[in-house]
Order: structure tokens, then C-alpha cells, then sequence
């Protein structure tokens, strides 16, 4: 696939980026007032708290929830709220987020003129555990009670019997898994009434999240086609936590049969000790997917009978892949990115924060500002460029995007504003052009920092090893 001459039109149009949306801002704003009000929680509420709520249920007037919505924010503002009054202001929270997710990813089909495929992403089924989702629910509706600044450590860990009976079900583990999240965050902030400062949207996100997980129906395995065709990767994203690592490869799918080639993600996640990390991640996420080792190395992937999410996940199984030809990610991104369609999005996962689409800019210029972030400014709008996103286990450098003359990334949007993450880019090293990668060093790497690392994690695994070995021993 040879690469076009680069030239203003290749890369995206980001100008409308910038413009304002209708509504966004009031939405926003319902949405505050209802998460202030959960801070000081709804056992008795102040009349600051009664205005929130009530803010909440104005905001979905004239929608299916109107209804609900207002009968469960005066009972919550009267202190008597019950168990379907919290999963009604959860679901009104939810639903106001995500129109705002709907309104930005229709701005972003606007400036990238890409298409969303037409069928939608249906909630997943599954089989009903009603003790254990009444159970996580009847907690999750005692922290709204208590609120954030009421959590202490008895409240918290009521959680983990309900987590413990949860885990073993795969149906139930994705709820589990949030849960057990959201309440090791609480612990490490008890007593609430000592805070001094309260991530009170994203506290909101999860109870939110949570809660609405809880009902029939809702938790469970999506459903899932198939795909079969080339893959060929644009970069990967690698998201790091001090007991866990992702990596997410985003890509665009070619299928076989000719149709329109779609935006499609493949992930790999596995839990980490603390003493690996930068470049000695791959070590743990390299076995499980060979299509890390692919993206890093500039190849296709061929896929068959591959299994796919409406959402555009590959739920990857190597008896599904092979490895194909070379691919250069930014010929990619040149040629078949523009013409590929994004994903329907789940009801439940339609939530700005989770926007990350897939771009392609060049031609930017760069502007350094006085706290040192990066800014670029592309067909006249100014970019705020994530750097702090950049993994530490590649050789992509803020220095090397500051330089860059073309960018493959994920456009994201977040206080406010659109902003973009770099996978890779182009630049100039030596008075030679180059492209780096964030993921470069996923198959394996000659440089030498990350051979390093690599052995310094190959080291650090093996004294694990012997200590465990040494625990069964006993």
C-alpha cells in the first residue's frame, strides 16, 4: 500500500472542532449539580442538594424518564428516596452524558467525514443473579445515602462479600470487577470527611455505572459476529496501573468480501507486579496476542472468523489470525483510514470520556505554552496535545511529537475541549524522516533503553519466580 504525497487535504479537518455545541454546556451543568449533590449524600439533604436533584430531572423533561426522573428527585430531595429512585437518577445522569457523547461523536463524523455503520450496539443479556444484584445494588444506594464525604471503612468493605460471590461467574465478572475498582478507590480515601478534594465526576461515573449494571439484563457477555478479512493497525494505546497493563490496538478492517472497511480495536490485558515496567510490559502482554508484535513491526494481520462486537472489539484468539504482509501504519492512515466507518457504541457505554477516534493529521504547526504542554494548530484551530499519554515502554517522545510533521492519534475530549493522543508520528532525525511509534517496541526492540528494560524485567520475573517457588516449597 504506497503511501499518497502528503498535502493540506490528507490529514483532518479539525476547524469545526472548536465550535459550539447547542445544549452541551447545559448538560454538563445538570449533570454537576446532581454529582455536587451526592457529595454530602442523600440521607438528608440541604437544600443545595434539593436544587441539584431537581436541576437533574428538569434537564430530562420531555424524554421517556421525564417522569420517573422527577418523582425520584423529590423523594431524594425529601430524604425518602428508595432503591428504583437512585437507579432512576442514575439512569437520567446517564442518559444526559450520553447525549453529550452523541453530540461529539456526530462533531467528529462532521470534521473527519467518516460514517458510523448503521446497526446499533445492543446492551449485553445474560442470565439473571437476582440476590447478588440486589446485594451490589442495596450498597451502591447506601453510598449514595452516606455520600462521599460520609464513606468510611465499614461502609466500604460491605462490598467484598457481594465481589467475592460475584467473580466466579463470568457473566457477573465485568460488574464485579467495577465494583471491587470503584471500592479500593473508596478505601483509599477514608474517611471521606477528611477530603480534602472529591473526584466527585468520576466517583459519579462509577456509582452511576455501576448501579445501572445491577438491573436484569444488563450484565453479560455482548453479542458477536464475525469478521474475516486484512487487518491492517494504525498504532496502539498502552494503559498502565500499578497491579495491571492494556494494551488496545486500534486498526482498520478490511473485510474479504469486498464491503466497507470498518474501525475495529483489539485488546490484551493481564495483571503486572510493580517492579515491571516501561519497555518489560510487553514481556507480559506479548504471548497473549501476536497482533502487538504486528502493529510494532509494520504488518497485516489476516482474520478469519474472527470474533467481532458491534462495538467494533475483535475478541482476539490466535487460532483466528496469521500473520500477512507489510502495512505501514501512516499509508494506513493516508489511504484507508478516511474511507473506514466507526462502531455503534453500546446504550451504556456512551460516555464522552470513552471517546478515542482514530485520526490522522499533518501540516500542524507546534506551540509550546508557558506550562510546557503542547498545542498544535491545524487549518487554523487549535489541538491540545496530550504528551502525558505517552508511554513510557516505546520511543515516542514529547520532543519527537513537538518535531512531528504528521500524526496518527486518537482524538479525545476532555474539560471541555477536544484534544488529541499520539500513537505515532512523523518527524525528522538526523536530517533523515522517520516515523516513531508508541508501540515500536511491542515485538521486541535492538534499542537500547528499551533492551534495557526488557532485561531488567526478564530479571525481576525470575526472582518472582524463585520466591514463589520457594512459598509452595514451604
Amino acid at each position: 500500500m504506497p503511501p499518497r504525497e502528503p498535502g493540506p487535504a490528507a490529514g483532518e479537518r479539525t476547524g469545526p472542532l472548536a465550535d459550539t455545541i447547542a445544549g452541551l454546556d447545559e448538560a454538563l451543568a445538570a449533570v454537576d449539580a446532581f454529582d455536587g449533590a451526592l457529595v454530602a449524600g442523600l440521607l438528608r439533604p440541604r437544600p443545595a442538594q434539593a436544587a441539584g436533584l431537581t436541576e437533574l430531572a428538569q434537564a430530562v423533561a420531555g424524554t421517556p424518564l421525564a417522569a420517573r426522573a422527577a418523582e425520584a428527585a423529590d423523594k431524594a430531595a425529601a430524604g425518602a428516596a428508595g432503591e428504583d429512585h437512585f437507579v432512576a437518577l442514575a439512569a437520567a445522569r446517564t442518559a444526559l452524558l450520553g447525549s453529550v457523547h452523541d453530540a461529539l461523536t456526530t462533531r467528529v463524523g462532521e470534521v473527519t467525514g467518516r460514517a458510523c455503520r448503521e446497526e446499533t450496539a445492543p446492551a449485553p443479556g445474560g442470565r439473571l443473579a437476582p440476590n447478588l444484584l440486589a446485594a451490589a445494588r442495596a450498597w451502591l444506594c447506601d453510598l449514595a445515602r452516606a455520600g462521599w464525604q460520609g464513606i468510611d471503612h465499614d461502609l466500604v468493605s460491605a462490598s467484598a462479600p457481594v465481589v467475592s460471590a460475584m467473580l466466579p461467574d463470568p457473566e457477573l465478572r465485568r460488574l464485579a470487577t467495577l465494583l471491587d475498582g470503584f471500592a479500593a478507590e473508596l478505601a483509599a480515601s477514608c474517611p471521606g470527611v477528611s477530603l480534602d478534594r472529591i473526584p466527585a465526576r468520576r466517583w459519579a461515573d462509577l456509582w452511576s455505572r455501576a448501579l445501572l449494571l445491577t438491573l436484569p439484563g444488563a450484565v453479560g457477555v455482548p453479542a458477536t459476529g464475525t469478521a474475516t478479512g486484512r487487518l491492517l493497525p494504525l498504532g496502539t494505546d498502552l494503559h498502565e496501573h500499578a497491579t495491571a497493563v492494556q494494551a488496545q490496538v486500534h486498526a482498520v478492517f478490511e473485510p474479504a468480501d469486498g464491503s466497507a472497511p470498518r474501525l475495529v480495536r483489539a485488546a490484551v490485558a493481564v495483571p503486572k507486579p510493580d517492579t515491571v515496567v516501561e519497555a518489560g510490559l510487553w514481556q507480559l502482554l506479548r504471548p497473549h496476542m501476536s497482533l502487538l508484535a504486528a502493529a510494532g513491526e509494520g504488518r497485516s494481520m489476516e482474520l478469519a472468523d474472527m470474533p467481532i462486537t458491534a462495538e467494533g472489539d475483535l475478541i482476539w484468539s490466535e487460532a483466528h489470525a496469521r500473520s500477512g504482509g507489510p502495512a505501514d501504519a501512516f499509508a494506513t492512515a493516508r489511504v484507508a483510514l478516511p474511507a473506514a466507518a466507526a462502531a455503534a457504541t453500546a446504550p451504556l457505554d456512551r460516555h464522552p470520556a470513552r471517546i478515542a477516534v482514530p485520526v490522522f493529521l499533518e501540516g500542524h504547526a507546534t506551540r509550546k505554552e508557558d506550562d510546557g504542554t503542547l498545542t498544535w494548530t491545524v487549518a487554523g484551530s487549535d489541538l491540545a496535545v496530550e504528551a502525558d499519554r505517552i508511554p513510557t515502554a516505546g520511543p515516542l517522545t514529547p520532543e519527537a511529537v513537538a518535531a512531528s510533521s504528521a500524526c496518527i492519534g486518537l482524538l479525545r475530549w476532555d474539560a471541555g475541549a477536544f484534544t488529541v493522543q499520539p500513537l505515532a508520528v512523523e518527524t525528522t532525525v538526523r536530517k533523515k524522516a522517520v516515523a516513531v511509534h508508541a508501540g515500536a517496541w511491542a515485538g521486541g526492540t535492538a534499542d537500547k533503553a528499551g533492551a534495557k528494560a526488557e532485561k531488567a524485567a526478564t530479571d525481576a520475573a525470575a526472582v518472582l519466580r524463585e520466591r514463589a517457588g520457594r512459598l509452595l516449597r514451604k
